[in-house]
């Protein structure tokens, strides 16, 4: 006999919530340390770009949208040449 219950959504069960965001998160890179591996642009191209030297950029001023926060933990947990810098305003 099969068993049947109710579709109550997406289950959420094994994963992990994410801190909520408490204030603004920006975002650099530094042009001394980078060494074009461009890992962030692969995880995270809504948030940096490439330039005519294959070094990382930020797009616009380096503000990440709070539902982009996370990309920019992923890129600089990924750079190898820890060139990027996430700055976290909790107010």
């Amino acid at each position: 006999m099969t068993s049947v219950t109710p579709d109550t959504g997406p289950s959420d069960r094994g994963a992990v919530p994410s801190p909520p965001s408490l204030g603004s998160v920006k975002v650099w890179v530094d042009p001394e340390k980078c060494q074009g591996h461009n890992r962030c642009y692969a995880l995270a191209p809504e948030l940096f770009d490439v330039d005519d030297y294959g070094q990382a950029v930020v797009r616009g001023d380096g503000e990440v949208p709070p539902e982009l926060a996370d990309k920019a933990r992923l890129a600089v947990a990924n750079c190898p040449e820890y060139a990027i810098t996430v700055q976290e305003d909790d107010t």
